[in-house]
């Protein structure tokens, strides 16, 4: 295509790792037009796993929290975009490709990228204090503080934030308990074949773990809670932390003409369906993935890949669909839990290794029609790299399995 593509003028609503990525990527790729980046939250770009992970378990410095930015207000500089951090993007109109902001400008653009990304899930329970979530920087600083006072704490949700968060919340010396309605939430992440051992790693650590009973109530106050569950147990806390999935930020695109279910709907080329010159990456985007459906990938490297991906678009056109890498990790005490690739519930998994002999284990996924779609491994980074390379090379299960073995043995 002719370089009209690298002239024109991008906005991208959200400063997060997608959006800020696409900044960047721009710039690299070779697009040489302006570029304004809008974000929300008035802090610089900052990268959102270490908010569950490393910072929980922080002394707070300020050195520390400059290390998790995405990147320095000289590099933010050297862009040459127009940021404007701290205020949103409140409706668009892409007829006449305009974006309003929540302090009245009005901005033109010849291409939107939509980074937006999802926000907690409401809790529905709101005594008057003592009720947190995490998603944000300042959220992160608030639930740190309640850590800090080693009181009892109530996790609802045994995702992977939420277990983080336990983790956090016993390496402060803090009673925890984790309560979710499904018998083994850990199943939903890496399969059944483990689930069950990562919740016994919890309760080595000394975390309680109330799984397959519901919260029905939050009642108190900060310091003074009760959390009551279905079966009527009731639980003392200090703070409860919610984390009961997340929403997509799309509500500032009602009447857009966007296509809006559980995110922006796009095609396999992340275009948003409906209108022309917009794009929508991240947690916000739900897109056609190849093994899935329609999904939102929440998770770091489906944003970053996707940042480069539409950049590269904007700048010089697209030849193929995005393909995802699919690829998750989460701390959990000393324990790295990674994930490649994606489980098909119609499908069968193998374990191969032995955490309780070796400290470390593998489950390879195969699809419906016996095909290799991805993996989990525990403190096993070398059979990661070597599984990744066979997925990406059409290893089938049984090559990847013997691989392993051999590696094993």
């Amino acid at each position: 295509m002719s370089d009209s593509g690298a002239t024109r003028h991008v906005v991208v609503v959200g400063a997060s790792l997608a959006g800020t990525r696409t900044v960047q990527n721009l710039r690299s790729s070779g697009h040489s037009g302006p570029i304004t980046l809008i974000g929300a939250e008035s802090e610089l770009p900052y990268d959102r796993p270490p908010l569950s992970k490393d910072l929980l378990r922080s002394d707070w410095a300020d050195e520390t929290v400059e290390g998790f930015r995405l990147l320095t207000r000289a590099e933010l500089d050297a862009l040459e975009a127009d940021v404007r951090l701290g205020v949103a993007a409140t409706a668009v109109d892409t007829t006449a490709r305009t974006l309003t902001l929540a302090d009245g400008t009005t901005i033109g653009y010849d291409v939107l990228v939509i980074a937006t990304g999802a926000s907690a899930r409401p809790s529905p329970w709101r005594p008057a204090s003592g009720v947190v979530q995490l998603r944000t920087l300042d959220d992160a600083r608030a639930i740190a503080g309640r850590l800090a006072l080693q009181e009892p704490i109530v996790v609802v949700g045994g995702g992977f934030i939420g277990t983080e968060i336990a983790a956090a919340a016993v390496g402060y010396g803090c009673p925890v308990t984790v309560v979710d309605p499904v018998p083994e939430p850990m199943a939903r992440l890496v399969g059944p074949e483990i689930a069950g051992i990562i919740t016994d790693l919890h309760e080595r650590n000394g975390a309680a773990t109330r799984f397959g009973v519901g919260v029905v109530d939050i009642t108190g106050e900060a310091g003074a809670l009760t959390v009551v569950l279905a079966d009527g147990t009731e639980l003392a806390a200090s703070t409860a932390v919610v984390g009961i999935g997340t929403i997509p930020n799309i509500d500032w695109l009602a009447g857009s003409g966007l296509l809006l279910d559980n995110g922006v709907m796009t095609d396999q080329y992340l275009r948003a369906l409906g209108v022309a010159d917009v794009y929508a990456i991240g947690d916000v985007a739900r897109w056609p993935h190849p093994g899935r459906g329609g999904i939102r990938a929440e998770h770091w490297t489906n944003a970053s890949d996707q940042a480069r991906y539409v950049a590269g678009a904007i700048v010089h056109g697209v030849s193929a669909a995005y393909e995802p890498s699919d690829y998750v990790w989460s701390d959990q005490y000393d324990w790295k839990i990674h994930t490649v690739g994606w489980r098909d519930p119609a499908g069968t998994s193998v374990l191969v290794g032995d955490l309780e002999a070796d400290g470390r284990v593998a489950v390879i996924h195969s699809d419906e029609n016996g095909k290799a779609c991805g993996a989990v491994t525990v403190n096993w980074v070398r059979a990661l790299n070597q599984i990744r390379r066979q997925l990406m090379t059409g290893g089938t299960p049984d090559s990847i399995v013997d691989s392993l073995r051999e590696r094993a043995a």
